[in-house]
């Protein structure tokens, strides 16, 4: 069985280790665009901001390692397009002549592209991104010069946010412009990501919420960003506005968001027979309620990934679906979230409460003890857990983990205020916030 895998990261080789396990007489060849595979991109703010050193720490597995299982691993080739007919992929080597390859199953794993803002000009040798591992790298270098100080970020996102820290940590001068109202706003709601506009002001920040970026002015490189409120002397711009599904590649008989990103199901297949697709290109299933949402996630993808090399091997395990869990830190700020937010609930109609409250992490007389706030968001007839929201520091992210678990198995507030959680002084009070938050939550 000929499997080709378009794209070499998170979603694909994940595929491709399960193809190659357990289909019968495999052959599997992923073809890569980029220098790499198996990338852990999220660890790029940290790299520029001199968390760690070497580059390679970030790289999941080697290529060799995949080459040494029997998968045939191609860089530096892009797949222009795909014939879903003739069951072909046209390919475009860096260095050589394009070629036909023919598949009997396909994934595509092709991730997604950065989204730029809508302006005149953005070709700017002091305007990055941050998506690869050269992004990474020159941007790097770039800051280490004397010159750069003054560093603005475009987008308040998780990229953005964690940006921002680590430019802080290089001793920069930071001003963030953001579109909207909020930082974050797409994953928290107001009474959590307020914490974090707080936290960033405190730490000198320069934050331009509701401001929109119309124009980068400069020659060879942007010297002011203007938006519909000011103009600002900037040494370097990095933008993070969000990223679309790289699929434009592909043909019209695919289903797609209006974004791009390729309609599956629980098993990572596409409405095209034959082709499966996972990872920041695709859609998951929604856990809490059966959508079809865009959430671009290395742990999606890596598990959805996983599940769609099974099927294409035969068999037949499924993904229960995505919470979109995720965690952001700013200096000692942790932030966490998992399943619907308020916002998110009131826009499905559907009969919900939602209870902030602020309470501690741990007892008073053991060093460290710190505020955590928590905001549950329940079904207001059957009080099931919907979704939740926690900000803190000494490890209050991590908390979110048991909202997941709860949330996936549909407990209620009730349940959750007599939860058997872990108590020690230097980790939580007798009732633990959580507790304290599933019984406030009537």
């Amino acid at each position: 069985m000929k499997t080709i895998i378009i794209g070499g990261t998170a979603a694909g080789t994940s595929a491709a280790v399960k193809v190659q396990k357990l289909a019968e007489d495999p052959e599997v060849v992923i073809y890569e665009k980029g220098d790499l595979v198996s990338l852990g991109a999220c660890g790029l703010p940290y790299y520029i901001g001199d968390y760690f050193e070497d580059a390679n720490q970030m790289i999941a597995r080697e290529k060799a390692a995949f080459e040494k299982q029997g998968i045939t691993i191609k860089l530096h080739h892009e797949v222009l397009a795909v014939d879903t007919t003739a069951k072909t992929v046209h390919v475009k080597p860096a260095d050589g002549e394009e070629f036909i390859d023919h598949y009997d199953k396909l994934m595509v794993a092709t991730g997604s592209s950065v989204v730029l803002p809508p302006v005149k000009r953005a070709d700017f040798e002091n305007l990055y991104t941050v998506k690869t591992m050269s992004d990474g790298k020159n941007l790097k270098k770039h800051l280490s010069q004397a010159d750069i100080q003054r560093v603005t970020i475009v987008g308040g996102g998780y990229i953005g946010v964690e940006i921002a820290e680590a430019l802080l940590h290089l001793d920069k001068e930071v001003q963030l412009i953001q579109m909207e109202a909020n930082l974050l706003q797409d994953s928290f709601d107001s009474e959590i990501n307020e914490l974090m506009v707080a936290k960033m002001r405190e730490a000198n920040v320069d934050l331009h919420l509701s401001e929109t970026v119309k124009e980068f002015e400069g020659d060879h490189t942007v010297q002011w960003v203007i938006t519909d409120k000011g103009r600002y002397k900037t040494d370097l711009v990095i933008v993070a506005i969000g990223v679309r599904p790289a699929t434009a590649f592909l043909g019209k008989e695919f289903a797609t968001l209006k974004n791009g990103a390729l309609i599956v199901d629980n098993q990572g297949r596409t409405n095209v027979p034959d082709v499966w697709s996972a990872g920041d290109c695709a859609t998951v299933d929604f856990l809490n309620t059966g959508e079809k949402r865009y959430i671009p996630l290395a742990t999606g993808a890596n598990k959805l990934g996983r599940v769609a090399g099974e099927s294409m091997a035969g068999k037949a395990t499924t993904y229960p679906g995505s919470l979109g869990t995720a965690g952001v830190k700013f200096q000692e700020l942790e932030m966490a979230r998992t399943g619907l937010t308020e916002r998110e609930a009131k826009d499905l109609g559907l009969n919900y409460k939602a209870v902030v409250i602020n309470d501690k992490n741990q007892t008073n007389y053991y060093p460290g003890q710190k505020d955590i706030r928590i905001k549950l968001i329940y079904e207001a007839d059957t009080r099931r857990i919907l979704g939740g929201q926690i900000a803190g520091e000494n490890g209050a992210a991590l908390r979110i983990d048991t909202l997941a678990a709860a949330i996936t198995g549909q407990l209620t507030t009730g349940t959750l205020g007599l939860l058997d959680l872990l108590y020690a002084p230097p980790f939580a009070r007798t009732w633990d916030a959580l507790n304290i938050a599933g019984n406030v939550a009537k």
